[in-house]
């Protein structure tokens, strides 16, 4: 990976991390169009810190407040069942099942969940039941309606996303509209919660990487420019992609996803895309 791949990379992942069309298929599908094949998913995970830190910066006076008042809550000092530090415990719980099943199946997430028909009917799949779940979804709940149950609904949503193509805003995102939450509540959480599980995983495979590729200074190099690029870029991304869903659906998002999967198995079909870009079967 030379640089110029890097800033490709870079920007799809910031482009694509925040809308529900799977940045982690898009990274695993240009990475194969640029020549680079699969990029991986140690690339894909250090590069999300980038995206992750617009999250942090976007958000930042939520973050805080709701760290505040979470150790308060543990003092004593603060309620235990005031919103932000139950939203504090919602986001511990919520991230539960993406950390014991992120552990569990690594060695399918580094290999056979990236295989590009993997990929390519996920994107469909779950760009239909977005759709769905968009047009007959009820807008009766916002944040503040947030409760354990629904807050764990969310973590097992999130999980999926483990699996390039199904998207980690797009399975939360999903999952609120099913249980009634309006678009922009179930944004704004799949968001929040997003934070310790990219973090956590970025700077595991960030410390790994470091690990084993003593060295080898060009893909480190690439990692750092594509992280870079990708918070700048993300950071503009979220704050449109907030404004858009008070008004808009997710209808556009919905029919990319059908259309790009459509297109991948259309290509891998002729033999024009390698599935496996190179990874073990």
């Amino acid at each position: 990976m030379n640089w110029f791949d890097a800033v490709i990379l870079g920007l799809v992942q910031a482009l694509t991390e925040f809308l529900p069309i799977s940045s982690s298929a898009h990274i695993r599908i240009v990475g194969e169009w640029i020549g680079v094949q699969d990029p991986g998913a140690t690339f894909t995970a250090i590069i999300q810190l980038g995206t992750e830190a617009a999250v942090l910066v976007y958000f930042w006076g939520d973050i805080k407040r709701i760290i505040s008042r979470w150790f308060g809550s543990l003092r004593g000092s603060v309620p235990r069942n005031d919103p932000d530090a139950r939203m504090g415990w919602l986001i511990i719980f919520g991230s539960i099942p993406i950390v014991v099943l992120g552990f569990l199946l690594q060695s399918l997430i580094r290999d056979q969940f990236r295989s590009l028909w993997i990929v390519a009917f996920t994107l469909i799949i779950f760009g239909v039941i977005l759709g769905l779940a968009d047009i007959f979804g009820k807008r009766a709940k916002a944040l503040q309606d947030l409760n354990t149950r629904d807050g764990v609904v969310y973590g097992f949503a999130q999980a999926l996303a483990l699996i390039p193509g199904v998207s980690r805003s797009g399975g939360t995102i999903t999952a609120g509209r099913i249980m009634g939450y309006d678009r922009p509540s179930a944004a704004r959480y799949s968001f929040l919660l997003a934070i310790p599980a990219v973090f956590g995983s970025g700077f595991y495979e960030l410390v790994s990487a470091f690990g084993e590729a003593e060295g080898a200074e060009a893909p480190v190099v690439g990692t750092i420019i594509a992280t870079i690029i990708s918070f700048v870029v993300g950071l503009v991304v979220i704050k449109y992609l907030m404004a858009y869903l008070n008004k808009g659906s997710f209808l556009p998002f919905v029919v990319y996803r059908i259309a790009l999967g459509t297109l991948i198995i259309i290509l891998l079909s002729f033999g024009l895309m390698d599935p496996t870009g190179g990874a073990a079967a």
